[in-house]
């Protein structure tokens, strides 16, 4: 699948590595082919874009949660992950998404709301989780902090 984006320009993406949300994702229900796009030019940044392939202006960043809170595990109610296929630990990838305003001392990740794919069938789902995890769990201090190290 071929496409012109905002962000990244014309991509291609085998059909195999697209990322299909059947119900949609919060907000965007007519969004459910995606493609994870990582930054090449800089390996070791944690975010990530979910670029929407029915919708090419359409990106949002995307890290893993375990780079924000090394034991995130949330519970699920397995009723959001009926149309997931079946769910083995080994093949669930989840992500969170990012809010970056024009202050960018308040980005945040929403830790309420992952993203959780199957990587046996990319077939994903943004959830609510039943955990007290924060909407807006602030980062850009963590985030900060880790590129300084890494630099030393």
């Amino acid at each position: 699948m071929t496409t012109e984006t905002r962000l990244f320009g014309t991509i291609t993406i085998e059909d195999e590595k697209l990322i299909t949300f059947p119900e949609g994702i919060v907000g965007f229900p007519f969004m459910t082919k995606f493609a994870l796009i990582h930054d090449i030019e800089n390996e070791t940044s944690p975010i990530m874009w979910l670029q929407s392939m029915d919708e090419p202006e359409f990106a949002m960043p995307v890290m893993e949660p375990n780079k924000v809170i090394e034991d995130y595990r949330p519970t699920v109610n397995d009723e959001y992950l009926t149309g997931m296929g079946e769910l083995k630990t080994e093949d669930i990838y989840l992500l969170v998404t990012l809010t970056v305003p024009a202050e960018i001392e308040k980005m945040s990740v929403n830790l309420k709301a992952p993203i959780v794919i199957n990587m046996e069938n990319n077939k994903a789902a943004q959830i609510i989780v039943e955990d007290d995890f924060q909407v807006k769990y602030p980062i850009y201090e963590l985030l900060k902090k880790r590129k300084e190290s890494a630099e030393c």
